[in-house]
């Protein structure tokens, strides 16, 4: 079947309006760079809901029926279909989303090659293996192995609606779950075609993989339909309220949030290289990324080249949804505001900008605001938009604590020139992830874990903790002989704790 047939059959429609039992009207998905209708899609009550998780939860027993070796057959043949269409679904991308048709491309790609990764690694992460039992136990025969939920709720988000939905979707039915997603409001056609692409690809377990649309209350329902996890990407605002409402059926929750990241860029870092990356990662999708960099402290020998190799090339971006355009506009037009109130805040507060400010439509020019004090707005809070905050400290220590500072720790970035001293400042970096000398790269490896600490979420996707995330463990002992003495039974003789207080001063009494 044609991808845009199987765009109609499933939940959501690019082509027209879905009338049906279930659904609460509908709403129109439009480009943000346009205003053109992308998609019409249903808005999905509790009860058509309940209904598409106990299409998923019977699915689930035949997904998971299969077994590793063939889930990865299938898999395959999900991340075949995809790489096959890059092109076709980066296109939606851009249109639904706003940025730029290389970094739709980046995005797919990335969540292509979490994909296989998932695929290949889940049996030896969750797979049955043989644990040691231990002193007491020393007759038993001990395994582990990590069983599926069930179900796993997706709530995903509209910045990079390919890449991070798909660092739990694809863990999950790696891990033997099936998945029913729900995307952003402003991206439903880019999850829309996601499902249909799964649908396509693997056609015999079409319903592991289900879809719904809608707004907040879709997805409110979604937490309240039984589903075995609930995972989240957005802000913390609302990762409350959805915390809230999955605590109502003690449904567990895996919580991506916001980020306020910070670059440290120490006395003896590649200035040029600091700031190009600098630059890439505040800027990027138009700055609508949670681990994008979003403050800068700058040591004072080396924070007047910083300063004057940012401005330099932010002045060479150029906002647009031409084909050539540096990034697209704010997906969310009212993510605008925020800016707005942001640039603003610093500057009464005494902060110089240095470039940009301005917002013409959608767009938000590249903006770079100077020693913006840290009870600011623009320092505290989550931006989300092209501006970089860069800030005169001391020393990189200085650095470190005013990046620590923060309610949030998602991601960070250290650029120095020894790696023994970015390891150390990396590693006391209060965030779930750091780069050195780069930024974001954390991202690109799937065999690193992806969460952060504090108002950024708790809980992991990709590598081995995000195949774990959707599993549960199970523990079982099989005992091999019977010992002379059960010391689990009301029949054991009163001298054998003597003995086994003896034995256990023995081995574990000593001071080594």
């Amino acid at each position: 079947m044609p991808l845009s047939e199987e765009l109609d059959s499933v939940s959501g429609t690019t082509a027209g309006t879905v009338d049906r039992h279930g659904t609460a009207g509908t709403f129109e998905s439009t480009n943000p760079a346009t205003g053109a209708v992308v998609g019409v899609f249903p808005v999905h009550d509790a009860d058509a809901v309940r209904e598409t998780v106990e299409q998923a939860r019977a699915a689930a027993e035949r997904w998971a029926a299969l077994g590793f070796a063939e889930r990865r057959l299938r898999l395959a043949a999900f991340r075949g279909y995809l790489a096959r269409r890059v092109h076709e679904l980066a296109d939606l991308v851009h249109r639904e989303n706003g940025k730029p048709h290389d970094d739709a491309i980046l995005e797919i790609t990335l969540a292509i090659d979490h994909l296989a990764w998932a695929a290949a690694h889940a049996p030896r992460t969750l797979g049955p293996r043989r644990v040691r039992p231990g002193l007491l136990a020393a007759n038993q025969a001990a395994y582990l192995e990590y069983q599926p939920l069930g179900v796993v709720g997706v709530i995903g988000p509209w910045n990079y609606p390919v890449f991070t939905p798909m660092g739990s979707i694809a863990y999950a039915l790696a891990a033997g779950n099936a998945v029913v997603f729900k995307p952003s409001e402003f991206t439903p056609a880019v999850g829309a075609w996601l499902a249909a692409a799964w649908r396509a690809a693997v056609p015999d377990v079409a319903d592991a993989f289900q879809l719904v649309t809608g707004y907040g209350e879709t997805g409110a329902a979604l937490c309240r339909a039984g589903v075995g996890k609930l995972a989240f990407t957005g802000s913390a605002a609302t990762g409350r309220k959805v915390m809230a409402t999955c605590a109502e059926t003690l449904t567990p929750v895996l919580m991506e949030l916001g980020g306020k990241d910070a670059m440290i860029v120490d006395d003896d870092a590649d200035v040029v290289a600091a700031a190009d990356a600098a630059v890439w990662g505040a800027m990027s999708n138009a700055g609508q990324t949670c681990i994008g960099i979003e403050r800068v402290y700058a040591t004072s020998a080396v924070y007047d080249r910083f300063v004057s190799e940012v401005t330099r090339r932010v002045g060479d971006l150029d906002p647009g949804s031409h084909e050539r355009a540096t990034y697209g506009p704010m997906t969310m037009a009212s993510q605008t505001d925020v800016v707005r109130r942001h640039v603003a805040d610093a500057v009464a507060a005494g902060g110089t900008l240095a470039a940009g400010g301005t917002v013409d439509g959608g767009y938000v020019a590249p903006t770079v605001l100077l020693d913006v004090p840290e009870s600011s707005a623009a320092v505290r809070e989550e931006t989300f938009g092209p501006t970089l905050t860069i800030t005169r400290v001391a020393d990189a220590e200085e650095g470190l604590t005013r990046a620590n500072a923060s309610s949030m720790g998602l991601g960070g970035s250290v650029f120095s020139g020894s790696t023994a001293r970015a390891m150390d400042l990396a590693r006391r970096m209060r965030s779930g992830m750091t780069a050195i000398n780069s930024v974001l790269t954390f991202a690109s490896v799937p065999a690193l874990p992806f969460g952060g600490v504090g108002e950024s979420g708790f809980g992991r996707i990709h590598g081995e903790d995000g195949l774990r995330e959707f599993s549960r463990a199970k523990a079982i002992t099989r005992q091999r002989f019977p010992l002379p003495v059960d010391l689990l039974s009301f029949s054991r003789p009163a001298a054998a704790f003597d003995a086994l207080a003896r034995v256990t001063g023995l081995l574990h009494g000593r001071h080594r």
